[in-house]
């Protein structure tokens, strides 16, 4: 089973993908996970990201294709995947067709989690993070007894600059830009299953087990 998973911030996809782990026992690729891995390992192209990284410069799409490929070539790839965070243009779906045509693989499905902005605002806005500690809260869906105080430690509670809803719709802008040229990509592929993200997670789950199987 070969999967990607695409979504707005805020939308899921990670929850999603550790349920889809468990069910299937196919490993979550996630760009950053693979990312972090190459740089420690200090394979080549890791230690070329590495250096984009440091200058604080976005990894070149060569790059990041090199490196996922690497890691679809692993041995725990072989029996399915779970892919989130690449591809992010229609060029790197473009490069990982050839890549999955060099592994002799056939992507199944591409899962869609659609989520409103005004619920990836509630959502991601509503976090607040522990300035001591780290622990994380929400104040919809986990709120500490006191709204600025941590329960675990009592420091402070802050909200980070990128959680902040300005600087969230700035993010869906970007998202909106880059991935509904995407996601058009595979809906005319035949491969688009769109799941919606708003209703329950047992019951976003069972969706996606319908979808996929």
């Amino acid at each position: 089973m070969h999967i990607i998973l695409v979504g707005p911030p805020g939308a899921g996809k990670g929850t999603q993908a550790a349920n889809l782990v468990e069910e299937f026992s196919i490993p979550h690729i996630a760009t950053g996970d693979i990312f972090r891995s190459a740089i420690k390992n200090e394979t080549p192209l890791g230690k070329t990201a590495k250096e984009y990284i440091d200058q604080g410069k976005l990894v070149p799409d060569e790059v990041t294709i090199g490196i996922v490929e690497e890691r679809l070539s692993e041995g725990d790839c072989q029996e399915g995947f779970i892919l989130d965070g690449f591809p992010r243009t229609v060029a790197q779906a473009d490069a990982l067709q050839d890549i999955l045509e060099k592994l002799d693989v056939d992507l199944d499905n591409v899962l869609n989690i659609k989520v409103s902005e005004d619920e990836v605002i509630r959502r991601l806005s509503g976090r607040r993070i522990c300035s001591d500690c780290g622990a994380s809260y929400h104040v919809d869906f986990n709120p500490p007894k006191d709204e600025d105080t941590c329960d675990k430690c009592d420091g402070d509670l802050y909200q980070r600059e990128d959680d902040k809803p300005e600087t969230i719709k700035e993010r869906l802008s970007v998202y909106k830009e880059q991935t509904e040229p995407l996601i058009n990509y595979y809906k005319d592929l035949g491969l688009l299953k769109n799941i919606n993200g708003e209703a329950s997670l047992e019951e976003v789950f069972n969706n996606i087990k319908q979808a996929v199987s």
